[in-house]
């Protein structure tokens, strides 16, 4: 006959402490996986350990180490590994797949959370073309005096960047905007001239018609994302040949030659406004220039906008930058 031993009696105070144990082991095991997860997203996206931790605030080895514990918790290597880039495997390929739809899904519940705070807050990164701090600094000041618990951080390139993979909250763009998830407003047109400064009309007669333009020192912009030449849209009956001494994909080198003498530059209005009203630099054949710019404000797109991305969209909208 067999002796069944009694079954071992808890009071109830030490039941629920060790339930409140077995919980915060829980959410432990569960904030480490999470930790892993974001780290191996902001890797994957970044194609890099170094700039994931630059992102997530914390050392390129701590994002490392998340990602081997992940790898060894889930039994697959996720990326290939060499001195100078990571790229993911096909296990890596699938699980970022479904991975980056978790971190965008626990980022938008954060970003819901903050809309709790009716004031704007945090720190607000902004991408802008290289020419863009003439039409953001004029009214910088009066943006941080209405809203000085934003922190702005700024970086003027004419380099189309990634806003979900780089984190930018709003970007500023050129140009018709292609098919994307993000959503966008329009800043305004603004125009083009051709310009030179008055030394180089000393010794080079102003064209008076675009076939004119044949004869002149040309400086070109050229884009950035191509290398290809801006076209310059001028009215002419015949097609064009523009003799080209010198090109750049920096608008500000441009003007700087053109100020110079060195020849004529196809520019927007607004960055030779100032020069051109105190006589600078002078403009030739307005009458036969058709092209209109246009920039557009772009943000990723979210159900829910935080307080300090639409203030700064608002602002810039009712302030008109170009105008």
């Amino acid at each position: 006959m067999s002796t069944m031993l009694p079954k071992q009696a808890y009071s109830p105070d030490i039941t629920d402490r060790m339930a409140r144990i077995a919980f915060k082991h829980s959410a432990v095991i569960m904030m480490e996986n999470l930790n892993g997860i974001l780290a191996f997203v902001r890797a994957a996206q970044l194609h890099s350990f170094v700039a994931a931790g630059e992102r997530m605030g914390i050392s390129s080895s701590a994002v490392g180490k998340s990602v081997a514990r992940l790898e060894g918790k889930l039994g697959v290597r996720l990326f290939n590994r060499s001195t100078r880039r990571i790229s993911l495997t096909d296990e890596g390929q699938l699980f970022f797949e479904r991975c980056q739809q978790i971190v965008a899904q626990i980022e938008e519940a954060e970003q819901e959370l903050s809309r709790v705070s009716a004031e704007p807050r945090g720190k607000l990164r902004v991408s802008m073309p290289a020419i863009g701090y003439r039409m953001l600094l004029p009214h910088l000041a009066e943006f941080m005096r209405r809203y000085p618990q934003v922190e702005l951080e700024l970086d003027f390139s004419d380099r189309m960047v990634d806003l979900i993979a780089e984190g930018i909250d709003v970007a500023v763009r050129s140009g018709e905007l292609p098919t994307s998830q993000l959503m966008s407003r329009r800043l305004g047109p603004f125009h083009f001239v051709i310009v030179g400064s008055p030394s180089y009309f000393e010794t080079n007669p102003a064209p008076l018609t675009p076939m004119d333009l044949q004869h002149h020192a040309c400086l070109r912009y050229r884009f950035p994302a191509n290398g290809q030449l801006q076209p310059w849209a001028v009215n002419s009956p015949q097609p064009l040949t523009l003799p080209v001494v010198l090109s750049s994909n920096n608008l500000e080198a441009l003007l700087q030659a053109v100020q110079q003498g060195v020849g004529l530059a196809y520019v927007p209005e607004f960055l030779v406004r100032e020069a051109l009203q105190r006589g600078a630099l002078l403009s030739v054949l307005g009458d036969y220039l058709n092209d209109n710019g246009k920039f557009s404000v772009v943000w990723p797109s979210r159900r829910h906008m935080l307080p300090k991305v639409r203030v700064f969209i608002d602002f810039l909208t009712e302030n008109k930058p170009l105008g």
